[in-house]
């Protein structure tokens, strides 16, 4: 199956779960974004200290929109035993003719450095293979990035390029690291 894919109720490892973002979780984005500017912002400029509870209905708005169209699968990460909003991670950019899309994910500071991004990544991942019938993910990062580096590697993907000027920055272009992940990249990466 291919497009347009419902929300499913939630994609599940251990305590850590995915689900498609939705309005009562606009105040807890709006608390990690705040938190997390100094690690997240420095990557992702929508990270800024002026981000507020109209910014998070847009976005919330923006993925339920993405979901409805096919093209755009967000999710936010929670921590099942807590509640707690992690971060969020996706599939963007979907190419429905070529069966490709970009993955993304983010993790709230204090959260940072536990296995959090790359479990939910991969969850993210085999739901564009599995449910959505991808043949390709591209994970677009900063050369500098390092802890986005290292997610791509657990993952499994593999480095390809480093594509000039191929992502905008605080208003700069820059060139960026390229990372593809195929399904049999994943078979090779034991799950978390």
């Amino acid at each position: 199956m291919f497009f347009p894919v419902p929300p499913p109720p939630r994609l599940a490892e251990g305590t850590l779960s995915l689900h498609p973002w939705q309005p009562d979780l606009a105040t807890a984005l709006v608390e990690a974004v705040h938190e997390s500017v100094a690690s997240v912002g420095r990557w992702l400029p929508w990270c800024h200290a002026d981000y507020g509870p109209a910014d998070a209905d847009a976005w919330i708005a923006q993925c339920g929109d993405g979901w409805a169209a096919g093209g755009h699968f967000a999710f936010a990460i929670i921590e099942e035993t807590t509640g707690t909003l992690l971060g969020g991670t996706g599939l963007n950019r979907i190419d429905r003719v070529n069966r490709n899309a970009n993955l993304g994910y983010w993790v709230r500071q204090s959260r940072q450095g536990q296995g959090i991004a790359a479990r939910a990544a991969g969850l993210a991942t085999r739901f564009g293979f599995g449910q959505l019938g991808l043949v390709r993910i591209e994970i677009v990062i900063q050369p500098d990035n390092q802890p986005s580096l290292r997610i791509a590697e657990k993952l499994g993907a593999r480095f390809e390029a480093v594509a000039r000027q191929r992502i905008c920055l605080h208003g700069q272009a820059r060139d960026a690291a390229v990372y593809g992940l195929i399904p049999a990249d994943l078979a090779r990466v034991p799950a978390a």
